[in-house]
């Protein structure tokens, strides 16, 4: 094993920039799958979310009131972005059961499911691609 460090240790001084090369391709690789990772962080299909919400999610809509008001998924509760960092005291009643969240186009609702996440609720979702996706394949929307 001795001999196989000494030799480690001579071929990186001999190449440092092959080794360096090989470190940033790894540090690469690693960002790239945890920002992956990151994006699709609960993440599911509209269909996948009426699933959810035909066993009793509670469904999150996060977008500006007048936009909640022009229309929304049927059954949704209004919640603003600044509510969703004390959701754990307001909704603690809800951690453990499934709770389905969307914006408009699904980045922000991924940010809250993190947030959500951090504050204990175990089978929070967001709607990848938000109320776009929804409207996309023409599931039904209503207005207040």
């Amino acid at each position: 094993m001795q001999q196989f460090l000494e030799q480690l240790g001579t071929h990186f001084s001999h190449h440092p920039w092959l080794v360096a090369g090989a470190i940033l391709a790894a540090a690469l690789v690693a960002a790239y799958e945890i920002r992956v990772r990151q994006r699709n962080f609960a993440a599911i299909s509209p269909q996948d979310a009426i699933r959810l919400m035909n066993q009793g999610a509670l469904v999150l809509d996060i977008r500006k009131p007048d936009e909640f008001a022009a229309g929304h998924i049927t059954g949704a509760k209004h919640l603003s972005s600044d509510q969703i960092l004390t959701a754990g005291e307001s909704m603690k009643k809800y951690k453990e059961k499934p709770l389905l969240v969307y914006c408009d186009s699904g980045s922000l609702g991924g940010s809250a499911v993190r947030q959500l996440a951090e504050q204990g609720f175990t089978k929070a979702f967001t709607i990848r691609g938000g109320l776009s996706a929804w409207r996309a394949e023409s599931l039904p929307v209503t207005k207040s």
